[in-house]
């Protein structure tokens, strides 16, 4: 009886290597995706999506990977003018969102819903002279979701949707304004460069 356990807990081990060697890793794709789309809601000046003569054009990429369920994405988004136009006045939003997806893969459809924490930086200045300027690093998060259309192997077409929120007022000349957490949706068109 010693000797038959030993032998039957090397064929069980022997037997997990053969099934842990015959299966096929499960492979990420990885993704560039260029985008373009406007600021709504909270922040922006556009209370909606639509009706809004007063959108802010936002424009990024992102990049990362998917799975055949869950995904990765690091996103970069930069929006001129965010706080407005008037004479002297700049103003803009990046933001900057490191994001889990979980992208099921149905056919060529991706249906994706996302969400991860990052960087918002405002920055406001007066100019010709820069009078008054300020700027804030606020740490941030959002969430959304989408459709990615693929065309290809390699190529495919997105719509998406999101929030954005900071975690931290705004801090002007170092006071900080209370109840003044940005926040603004974005929708957006964009490519999507499979690899």
């Amino acid at each position: 009886m010693r000797r038959l356990l030993p032998y039957g807990f090397r064929v069980m081990v022997l037997a997990a290597f053969l099934f842990i060697g015959s299966t096929t890793p499960a492979r990420a794709q990885g993704f560039i995706s260029p985008y373009i789309g406007f600021d709504f809601g909270g922040d922006s000046g556009c209370l909606n999506v639509t009706n809004c003569e007063n959108k802010k054009l936002n424009a990024g990429v992102a990049f990362g990977a998917m799975g055949t369920v869950l995904g990765f994405e690091e996103e970069l988004g930069y929006a001129k003018n965010f706080f407005g136009t008037a004479p002297g006045l700049d103003s803009s939003v990046i933001t900057l969102m490191s994001n889990l997806m979980v992208v099921p893969q149905i056919g060529p459809v991706r249906p994706y819903l996302l969400g991860g924490i990052g960087l918002i930086k405002t920055h406001v200045s007066l100019t010709p002279s820069s009078v008054l300027t300020y700027d804030n690093n606020n740490a941030g998060w959002d969430l959304g979701g989408g459709l990615i259309v693929l065309l290809g192997s390699h190529l495919g077409v997105r719509g998406d949707i999101r929030y954005f929120h900071a975690f931290q007022d705004l801090n002007v000349l170092g006071f900080t304004i209370g109840d003044t957490t940005l926040d603004f949706g974005r929708a957006s068109g964009a490519l999507v460069l499979k690899f």
